[in-house]
């Protein structure tokens, strides 16, 4: 599998279209359904090399795209939510600009 290319789980003749937002591997057990016994075992489970974690990331982004952005009638929750998260981004990137000026009592 190289850059660009549909993922190796992917048949056309199956899943119809492709969904950049789907996950087309094994299913498995959600997130939110783990117990805390089984924590250990689901997490070793998961495939941690860079490639799934972009895989992972994509996904994501494209499932927020269609929910937020890409409807016919998108509201104004999706730029808000741009805009808020751009902000904590850059007060994080100058937080050691912006501490500098902090203004002390001397006394």
């Amino acid at each position: 599998m190289g850059f660009g290319d549909y993922p190796a789980e992917y048949n056309p003749k199956v899943h119809g279209p492709y969904d950049p937002a789907r996950f087309y591997g094994k299913p498995d057990t959600p997130f939110g359904q783990v117990k805390l016994g089984e924590l250990g075992s689901w997490f070793g489970r998961r495939t941690k090399s860079p490639q799934a974690v972009a895989g992972a990331c994509s996904r994501a982004w494209w499932r927020w795209q269609h929910k937020y952005i890409q409807p016919k009638r998108a509201g104004i929750a999706g730029f808000f939510q741009l805009i808020s998260v751009s902000m904590a981004v850059f007060y994080f990137l100058n937080y050691g600009k912006i501490k500098k000026h902090r203004n002390y009592k001397y006394h």
